[in-house]
């Protein structure tokens, strides 16, 4: 009676659960109670689509003399594993930084976790000599590649470096492997923002980043992560692991803020030499 790709949805009678598959994607399992006829009769079926909101729109963003272009939303999909959808505190908490510290990005290559709409790696787009933008969920690639395209077709002259859009599942060596193949000598700097939603990937995170670290001269390459204080376990657990995975993680002075009423702050991970 159920169609592929669709949820049958009775009211009560529909049980969701969330849980992590390979590499922390989130899968739903549904059961449903034996219904009557009449239940049958009023039952509603709903495809896959209902639950994604594509309503993008053109934003504008500024950060110093700098002003970005970029299709997001206003109000994220009911699945929040789309959360890239939006722009997230994080991200900007991110660009600020770099836009005052662009010396940094100057002739770099740029590798970025978790993209979403991709408004740091546009900004990086703008110092860097490579950037690489990615994410795991196929339909926030969507509007990345879209982005990517809003960019392209800008006659701002300081949008000069190609961006690229790669997917790319925390924990996932195969894909992470395909995109260095691409890129043989690393990458400088790794960027995250607002990017350990999920308590389950934040393992996997760092697993991918203790391999992009690590790939590089470890004199040479950085992750630079914009975290935003959102719970105490998560607080604890980032900085747990990074150290787990014999990672050295520092604040960078001076970056502490608060930003959408949340506590922010500016962390530097590096191998330990």
């Amino acid at each position: 009676m159920v169609q592929k790709n669709k949820i049958q949805v009775t009211g009560a009678r529909l049980a969701t659960e969330r849980c992590c598959g390979p590499w922390g994607k989130r899968k739903t399992e549904t059961s449903i109670t034996t219904m009557s006829t009449e239940e049958e009769d009023d039952m509603v079926c709903l495809d896959e689509s209902f639950f994604i909101n594509d309503d993008y729109q053109i934003t504008d963003f500024t950060f110093g003399p700098h002003l970005l272009h970029l299709y997001c939303l206003q109000s994220s999909s009911t699945d929040f594993d789309l959360t890239g959808q939006l722009v997230w505190p994080g991200a900007i908490l991110l660009n600020d930084y770099l836009t005052k510290n662009a010396n940094m990005l100057q002739g770099c290559s740029c590798i970025e976790l978790g993209s979403g709409v991709g408004i740091t790696g546009v900004l990086c787009s703008r110092f860097c000599r490579e950037v690489v933008m990615t994410d795991h969920n196929d339909e926030v690639l969507k509007i990345l590649k879209e982005n990517i395209k809003l960019q392209e077709s800008s006659d701002d002259s300081m949008c000069c470096t190609e961006l690229k859009a790669e997917k790319l599942e925390w924990g996932n060596s195969d894909q992470l492997n395909c995109i260095l193949q691409g890129h043989p000598e690393g990458f400088d700097l790794v960027l995250g923002a607002d990017i350990y939603i999920q308590q389950a990937n934040v393992p996997l995170l760092f697993d991918t980043v203790e391999q992009l670290l690590k790939d590089r001269d470890q004199s040479k390459c950085k992750f630079i992560l914009a975290y935003v204080s959102r719970a105490k376990v998560m607080d604890a657990m980032v900085i747990n692991e990074a150290i787990r995975h014999g990672l050295q993680i520092n604040e960078v002075s001076g970056t502490q803020r608060i930003i959408k009423n949340l506590e922010g702050v500016i962390f530097e991970i590096t191998t330990n030499h």
